[in-house]
């Protein structure tokens, strides 16, 4: 099956069209949506990935429908574990490590978001640009239930993830 870009940008590495036309093009997709739900992606704008893997991929029903379903399973998986290490560890825990990139006055905006308006905030900041994931650590913290951040969490992605996908979709056809 050829790669859909190929027609456009001429030969993909053998490597790389190797990686995308293979049965593992999903997994390794599903885990570079953990780690941007963990929010340890901060060379790749989230914003990009379900665009770019739509371009690589095609944008077939089946294929949007199967990255949507990666996404959003990756992300709620990342977002699942920064919740329990926020749980866990703590606020200053979290603030002493280096690959937690959030500021304390950015960390203290978003507490106050969460005591503002609750859980409902989650999905709502997950399908927000810029806002994905920022309330996990306020979750966490919170000590709010595991299974109803894990829902609310997905919820707001599916949104987010969806949107990104059908803004592509629709370029795509109004373009071409």
């Amino acid at each position: 099956m050829p790669v859909p870009l190929q027609g456009i940008v001429g030969e993909f590495p053998p490597w790389l069209e190797a990686l995308i036309t293979s049965e593992y093009a999903l997994a390794v997709l599903f885990l570079v949506f953990v780690l941007e739900g963990a929010m340890l992606m901060y060379f790749v704008p989230s914003e990009l990935l379900v665009p770019g893997t739509l371009v690589l991929l095609g944008y077939e029903v089946s294929t949007v429908a199967a990255v949507l379903g990666v996404a959003v399973c990756g992300a709620t998986v990342g977002q699942f574990a920064l919740f329990k290490l926020a749980q866990r560890g703590g606020r200053e825990w979290l603030l002493e490590k280096r690959w937690f990139r959030v500021s304390e006055s950015t960390l203290d905006r978003f507490d106050g978001w969460f005591d503002r308006w609750g859980p409902l905030v989650v999905p709502a900041s997950n399908a927000m640009l810029f806002t994905r994931g920022m309330l996990t650590v306020p979750a966490g913290l919170a000590e709010m239930d595991g299974r109803r951040f894990l829902a609310l969490s997905a919820v707001g992605t599916l949104v987010f993830e969806a949107a990104l996908a059908g803004l592509y979709v629709l370029g795509v056809d109004l373009l071409w």
